[in-house]
């Protein structure tokens, strides 16, 4: 069978092939959306029960549209999200075909273009947008035990507390996802450890006004890249119970026992690296720059927003900090699950192009490859601080929706006809 032929094929339907579909229709490009599962679907099935988006709902939303029915400073729940995605598509018309698998896309030979197999035959492309964003394949590192007797799950298996076996739980990684991860699982009465690497931790709200506001008044969620050394620094802000700064003094009087970042395991011990005081103290000083950069903005633009010195107030370091943790027997400790909330990797196995780095990173300028025609869109820093979000991946498609119908411009130009001088 011939292969079906569009202009523009768009690899995904979340929150970046949705907004990559709307500006692409918006500039008269032809195009598909092609997603294996459903639209939206890893926020249905590849997040915790009770996940709520880390910005409020005035904020983490496309510019056209809001969430229905919500308080705007609400933080909403991950099957809302998904509902807000579907219907967003729905509004836009976005041509989307679900339950198809990208098993492979190539370059076409000596011609534009592209090959593209699937589980529903083969396609023909003049551009690609890879739009399956950064979170594509769960990372547990190669220093996880091989213990039969130690329930491991990755937090994007995670539900509930409920999934887990009896006895304490060690969670790896402090960033969002570990730290409301390690709260819940605490709250339903199980013994937990807490392994705390480097992190920036933000305020959830300052002076009347959220986290995301201060950072769109200061000019940071434009930052073009991360400061060099914070490549591996993760975020600690939750949306979580109506929303709240992390304290992880707070977390340790509540019963979580704090530790350093996880070292090794072996014979059935677990070794942390003795760098907790060092973690936590390097997350309060980012807490206090970012007061200190809102309170200098409001004192110069003369903001009338109160004053709130408790914000500054630090509780007394717990026993875990004063004598850390460097080794745990399991057994003894009674740990019988390990849950890894240690981020995610790209997986572009499926992409047979030469457009990725040593690691299998893409290598593009705001989501322009050397590749002509080849695109990524919903990747961390594609453009600016603000690129994962929903908002910012908007952005993003606009973007490269105007090079693509640029370049098509270009393509379709027949320049003046040369004429044959007969001898």
């Amino acid at each position: 069978m011939a292969p079906e032929k569009i202009d523009t094929l768009i690899v995904g339907a979340g929150q970046a092939g949705i907004a990559m579909s709307e500006h692409l229709t918006l500039n008269g490009v032809s195009h598909l959306v092609l997603e294996r599962s459903r639209i939206a679907e890893r926020w249905r099935s590849e997040r915790w029960d009770s996940l709520v988006a880390n910005g409020p709902a005035w904020h983490d939303r496309f510019p056209n549209r809001e969430f229905s029915g919500v308080d705007p400073d609400a933080f909403v729940g991950k099957e809302e999200v998904a509902d807000y995605l579907v219907a967003y598509a729905k509004q836009n018309n976005a041509p989307i075909r679900t339950g198809i698998e990208v098993k492979s896309v190539r370059r076409n030979e000596a011609r534009a273009g592209f090959q593209i197999e699937t589980s529903d035959g083969t396609f023909e492309a003049n551009n690609v947008v890879a739009a399956t964003g950064a979170f594509q394949r769960a990372v547990i590192p190669a220093v996880a035990p091989k213990d039969p007797n130690i329930t491991q799950i990755h937090s994007s298996g995670y539900r509930n507390p409920d999934q887990l076996p009896e006895g304490g739980v060690l969670v790896i990684g402090a960033g969002s996802s570990g730290v409301q991860i390690a709260d819940e699982i605490a709250a339903s009465g199980k013994k937990v450890y807490l392994s705390v690497g480097s992190h920036d931790r933000p305020f959830r709200s300052y002076r009347g006004r959220d986290f995301v506001w201060w950072l769109g008044v200061l000019g940071m969620w434009d930052d073009e890249a991360l400061e060099p050394g914070k490549e591996h620094v993760t975020i600690a802000v939750s949306g979580a119970h109506g929303g709240h700064t992390v304290d992880f003094r707070k977390l340790a009087a509540q019963g979580i026992t704090l530790v350093g970042l996880t070292d090794s395991f072996k014979d059935g011990k677990v070794k942390f690296q003795p760098n907790l005081v060092e973690n936590i103290a390097l997350g309060d000083a980012s807490l206090l720059s970012m007061m200190d950069a809102a309170d200098a903005y409001a004192a110069r633009m003369g903001l009338d927003l109160p004053l709130e010195p408790s914000a500054r107030d630090v509780l007394p370091d717990p026993d875990c900090m004063t004598n850390p943790v460097l080794e745990l027997d399991m057994t003894k400790a009674g740990i019988t699950s390990i849950l890894w909330a240690t981020g995610f990797a790209v997986d572009y196995s499926w992409l047979k192009v030469d457009v990725l780095d040593g690691a299998g990173k893409p290598v593009h300028q705001r989501g322009v490859t050397a590749e002509p025609g080849l695109y990524f869109l919903g990747m961390p820093w594609q453009s600016r601080r603000g690129s994962p979000f929903i908002w910012g991946v908007w952005h993003d498609a606009k973007h490269l929706a105007g090079h693509i119908e640029t370049q098509t411009k270009y393509l379709a130009y027949r320049g003046p006809l040369e004429t044959t001088v007969e001898d």
